[in-house]
Order: structure tokens, then C-alpha cells, then sequence
């Protein structure tokens, strides 16, 4: 059982952390939320799955930005010549025909006019590009959540098992009454049974709560990459809203689903232009430098040249319709998808709210039943002194303690498990809106470099080469 001053002592904690307002250091010898969200942002590997997504979903970018510049190539090659010739002037003589000839050349194309196909492409790629940077936000808020569940689960398991041992105590107290009782013959024993039985049960009910704080601490060290310890600095309830509208509101405007449901729409409809302009002629600007030269007879010519082709399509068998066709129904199924992801997102407010309204009030519930069910108690143990309650009634009473304080326990554990969902429903947990004391993760500081498709020799490209070294994971 708990004791008052340990309710007590519980309650000052929990002004030990301020989440919203900014998370504090952690605490000596003893992991506080703050440790565990840092603990899950920075050993995610989910994180870095996706962060190295939307850095290729970057270089998509650069790729399609190359197809509006100019393509130089080169090409070399060496020709044998091999055989004889007989003519009337060498007097039917066979002569060597053999000859060797190296060539040399440079070939450039820049695309003048595709009727906007790749400007479209491109920009359906910075759309991809916002799209994936939502995902990430959404996955940070899943890693995030599932941390806070886990600290809140292995302080939850931590003080069931505080209770079931202070419960198995208190029984096997009750049981050396019994049999004392029982030595004077005050009680049966029939009454010494069930205190035996009782405390046979405390002691599987305790060796459960073991085997479920170890199974949370589990979770917690999976999810945040470290072993919890003492959970013992409980933060402060973050500052939510119950009102479901105006939270509706905000997850429509803010969540991280929503970003990227509107923007694959956009990134579709960019992909439709891009398909009609497929159907219009392209006009590319061709260019040749030749150096050719006979080993044999040293003889030598270099050629340029320089053109203009103009090149449409006239029938390709259906294939940029149906192209155009499909790319008009992504773009409506990607419609679809938003529709779907605005009313799950709603629906997620109300689930989430609606718990933290539950627990609030079951929290409250479990306050006036633990103070009724600790009178009853020490009622009706004083009763059983007197010889008017039996053992049985002890062990109802005690029980009754025992489910009225596990209530309040979960219902506490509820309680904040709901504020962070309700934050996360809403689009709110998220490393920088909690100011977590990390070095927040920048999805356009790799876009911005690779943007302009830099080659490898440049000295933007040479920057981009110690970044992605810097970014290789080390296991």
C-alpha cells in the first residue's frame, strides 16, 4: 500500500519539468522525459531511414534540374583497316590496302523547347521534396509519442510494483496476526487460510508487475536507446486544449499527414502538365567537334557542327494519352488521400482528447476512492480487533485499497499518455515546438546544396561530399 507522505512526495515532483515551455536537464541518477524524447530524437534509426529518403528525394531535384542544361560528351575511337587492291597501273600487283584511322570528338545538345515538360517535372520534384519533409515531421512525432508512452508505461509498471510489494507486506502482517490470533483461539483456522491465500496471491500479483516493468523497460530502451533507471522527475501535464473543434482546426492547418497529402496533390497536377507537354515538339540545339587522322598517311581533318532540330511525335501507339491518363488519375486518387487523411486526423483529436477528458476524470474518481477505501479499511480492521469483522472482510477491505490506489496509478499514467497524444494529433510534438535541448535536424540544409545540381568537382560539390561523409552512420 502507499503511504500518505509517499502521495505526497509524488504530487510535489510533478512540477519537477516544464515540457512545452522547455524540457530541463536531467536529473541526477534518474532519467526524466526530457532524457527519454532526447534519447529516442538522436538514436532513432527510423529518423535517419527517413532523413536519408528525403535527401534523396533532394537530389531528384538536381537530377531533373540537369535536363534543362547543356550535355557535353566525348567519344574516341581507333578503325583497322585490313585487305589488298590490284589495279592496271601497278601491273596486277596486289598492294597493301591496310589503313588505321583515329578519331576524336565532342558532342553538345541543349534542349531549347519541350513545351515546359522538364520546368514542370522540376517543380513536381520540390513539391515530392516539402511532401517527404512532412513524412519526416510525422515520423519524428510517432518516435516521439512512442517515447513519452514508454517513460509514462515504465513509471506506471515502477509504482505497481512499489504497491504490490508494500501490499504483500501488509498481508503477510495480517497473516502473523492470524495465526496469532488463531494460537489464542480468537479466530479459525479457516481464517488463517485465507490469510495464507492472500498473501500467496500478493506474491503472484508482484511477481506479474516484475515481469511488466521489465517488459516496459524494454520498450523504453528500444525506443529511446538507453536503460531507464529510476524514473523518478514526472513533468509537468503540458498545456493542451479539450475544446475538439479548435483542435480540429489545427491538425487540418498544421499536422504533418495534411502537408503531405496537399502536396502530393500538387506534385500530381504538376505531373498532368508535364504529360500533355510530352505531346508538343522539342527543339534541341546540336553541336559536334570531330578530329579525324589516317596513322597511315598522316593525313588529318577536323570538322565542327552546329544545328538546330526541331522533333515531334506523330503517333507513339497511345502511349502519351494513356501516360497523360494515368498521371489525371494519381492526381486523383493523391485527392482522395487527403479526404481520407482530414478525417482520420479529425478523428485521432477526438480519440485523444476524449482519453484525457476519461482519465482526468477517472483520476479524480480514484482520489475520492482511495480516501473512502483506506476509512473502510482501517474500519474494518479495527472491527476485526475487536472481534466484530472477520479475516475475510480484512482482506475484502485491504483489496478494495489495493484496486482504488492501481486505478489512480493508471489513471495518472493515462493522463499524461493523453495530453502527448492529444499534441501529437494536433501536429505539436515535434523536437522544436518541445525546444528540446537537441541539435534539431535541418531538412533544407542538404536541399540547398544540391538543389542546382552541383558536379563533383566543384567547390559546392566537394562541400556535399564531406556532409554525406558526416552523415554515414557508424555503427
Amino acid at each position: 500500500m502507499i503511504k500518505a507522505a509517499d502521495i505526497r512526495n509524488w504530487r510535489r515532483s510533478v512540477a519537477a519539468l516544464t515540457v512545452i515551455a522547455g524540457l530541463g536537464a536531467p536529473a541526477v541518477q534518474a532519467d526524466t522525459l526530457a532524457d527519454a524524447l532526447v534519447g529516442a530524437y538522436t538514436h532513432s534509426g527510423l529518423l535517419d531511414q527517413n532523413r536519408a529518403l528525403l535527401r534523396a528525394a533532394d537530389d531528384d531535384v538536381a537530377v531533373a534540374t540537369a535536363t534543362l542544361r547543356p550535355i557535353i560528351s566525348w567519344s574516341a575511337g581507333a578503325t583497322r583497316q585490313v585487305g589488298n587492291s590490284t589495279t592496271a597501273a601497278s601491273g596486277g600487283v596486289a598492294a597493301d590496302a591496310g589503313s588505321t584511322t583515329a578519331s576524336l570528338g565532342l558532342n553538345l545538345t541543349l534542349q531549347l523547347f519541350d513545351g515546359g515538360a522538364d520546368a514542370a517535372r522540376i517543380e513536381a520534384s520540390k513539391e515530392t521534396v516539402l511532401a517527404t519533409r512532412a513524412a519526416l515531421l510525422s515520423i519524428e512525432q510517432n518516435v516521439l509519442l512512442r517515447a513519452a508512452v514508454a517513460f509514462f508505461n515504465v513509471t506506471r509498471q515502477q509504482e505497481f510494483v512499489a504497491l504490490s510489494q508494500n501490499n504483500l507486506r501488509l498481508l503477510q502482517q495480517e497473516l502473523r496476526a492470524s495465526q496469532d490470533r488463531f494460537d489464542v483461539g480468537e479466530v479459525t483456522r479457516t481464517d488463517v487460510a485465507l490469510a495464507e491465500a492472500a498473501v500467496a496471491q500478493a506474491r503472484s500479483n508482484l511477481a506479474a508487475s516484475q515481469r511488466d516493468l521489465v517488459q516496459a523497460q524494454a520498450e523504453y530502451a528500444n525506443a529511446t536507446g538507453r536503460q531507464p533507471g529510476r524514473l523518478t522527475a514526472v513533468p509537468r501535464l503540458p498545456q493542451t486544449t479539450t475544446d475538439v473543434a479548435s483542435a480540429q482546426g489545427v491538425a487540418v492547418r498544421t499536422h504533418p499527414d495534411m502537408e503531405q497529402a496537399r502536396r502530393q496533390i500538387t506534385a500530381n497536377e504538376l505531373l498532368i502538365t508535364a504529360a500533355e507537354a510530352a505531346k508538343l515538339p522539342t527543339v534541341t540545339l546540336d553541336g559536334t567537334l570531330g578530329l579525324n587522322e589516317n596513322l597511315r598517311t598522316r593525313n588529318d581533318s577536323e570538322i565542327g557542327t552546329i544545328g538546330v532540330n526541331v522533333s515531334g511525335p506523330i503517333y507513339r501507339g497511345g502511349e502519351l494519352s494513356a501516360l497523360e491518363r494515368r498521371a489525371i488519375s494519381v492526381r486523383d486518387a493523391s485527392r482522395g488521400n487527403l479526404h481520407t487523411v482530414r478525417h482520420d486526423v479529425q478523428q485521432d483529436v477526438v480519440d485523444a482528447i476524449s482519453n484525457l477528458v476519461a482519465a482526468r476524470a477517472s483520476l479524480a474518481a480514484s482520489e475520492r476512492q482511495i480516501r473512502a477505501a483506506r476509512v473502510a479499511f482501517e474500519g474494518v480492521r479495527e472491527e476485526a480487533t475487536l472481534g466484530a469483522r472477520t479475516t475475510l472482510d480484512v482482506l475484502d477491505a485491504e483489496q478494495d485499497l489495493l484496486d482504488a490506489e492501481t486505478n489512480r496509478i493508471s489513471a495518472q499514467a493515462d493522463q499524461y499518455i493523453a495530453a502527448y497524444q492529444v499534441l501529437e494529433s494536433m501536429g505539436l510534438l515535434t523536437a522544436q515546438r518541445l525546444r528540446l535541448p537537441v541539435q534539431i535536424y535541418d531538412p533544407a540544409a542538404y536541399y540547398n546544396l544540391v538543389k542546382t545540381a552541383p558536379t563533383n568537382r566543384s567547390k559546392q560539390g566537394q562541400q556535399l561530399d564531406k556532409v554525406l561523409r558526416a552523415l554515414q552512420p557508424s555503427d
